[in-house]
């Protein structure tokens, strides 16, 4: 499902929309552009009213980066396959990428000032980068007790 926002991003303010086969390609700077990029998992399936919120701030983003940071919207068929290579459990969620690694991810919406604040902080060349889970370990243990 495509609404006018997110058509907006990719019409007029010319983000690229990115799946499985064109994700890798677009993560690759060409000469001169940024190695850090901000992808927008909409979670356009579903009526989520911070995806709207999420779409009005990420040209400002954009543009508040300038030359520091790329952008683009995963394609709504593309989200669920893509979504664990990038640790997103919650939708509308911006990640923060450096080349192909993810570095941060933002979920729902911030405030302006925490957005750039945690950005700034995953653009340093020294963010560590997220590491693949497993997903949560949790371990069950039970012990019998006697009964009076």
């Amino acid at each position: 499902m495509t609404t006018p926002l997110l058509r907006a991003l990719t019409e007029r303010h010319r983000l690229p929309q990115v799946d499985e086969a064109s994700l890798d390609a677009f993560l690759a700077p060409a000469p001169g552009e940024s190695l850090h990029a901000l992808i927008f998992f909409p979670g356009a399936g579903a009526n989520r009213p911070e995806t709207g919120d999420v779409a009005v701030v990420l040209p400002e983003l954009l543009q508040a980066f300038a030359g520091r940071l790329r952008g683009a919207v995963v394609a709504p068929a593309a989200e669920e396959k893509l979504k664990s290579r990038f640790q997103v459990f919650v939708f509308p969620s911006l990640v923060v990428t450096r080349g192909a690694d993810a570095v941060g991810v933002l979920p729902k919406i911030y405030d302006w000032s925490d957005y750039r604040q945690k950005i700034e902080a995953l653009l340093d060349p020294d963010a560590p980068v997220l590491s693949l889970t497993r997903g949560p370990r949790v371990e069950f243990t039970h012990s019998k007790g006697t009964v009076a």
